[in-house]
């Protein structure tokens, strides 16, 4: 599968700003589809993942409550919507897709070692 991310870009503080990653390929909607992003000089870290249904979700602790995943399977899209941004959000940001099944722990679906397939990434940069 084919992962392309994308909707980044520069945005002020306490803007809002919605990432979209289409997937190719006809399997889209058995896959657990994940967030991660990664600052300069900074591992790659988790954000926010979901399972195939879109029915179940998992956020890491620092996200909850300004970021919302989603996924559209008759469009093969997964989303990820970022409130109220933070200069501190300011990072190239990755899709990824999971053949293994959905965890509700979110030191095992934050695992960057279990996603089978990465997008190319899209910067966010957010002014202060």
């Amino acid at each position: 599968v084919q992962l392309q991310a994308s909707g980044g870009g520069l945005v002020q503080a306490g803007d809002s700003l919605r990432l979209s990653c289409a997937a190719s390929g006809r399997r889209f909607s058995s896959y657990t589809m994940g967030w991660f992003r990664q600052a300069p000089g900074k591992e790659r870290e988790f954000v926010a993942a979901i399972n195939w249904s879109g029915g179940s979700t998992v956020y890491a602790e620092s996200k909850k409550g300004r970021f919302t995943v989603s996924r559209d399977n008759a469009k093969n899209t997964v989303y990820l919507q970022m409130n109220n941004l933070k200069p501190e959000d300011t990072a190239v940001y990755y899709c990824a897709a999971d053949r293994s099944s959905f965890s509700t722990d979110v030191l095992s679906i934050g695992q960057r070692n279990r996603y089978d397939y990465w997008g190319q990434g899209t910067q966010v940069t957010v002014s202060s």
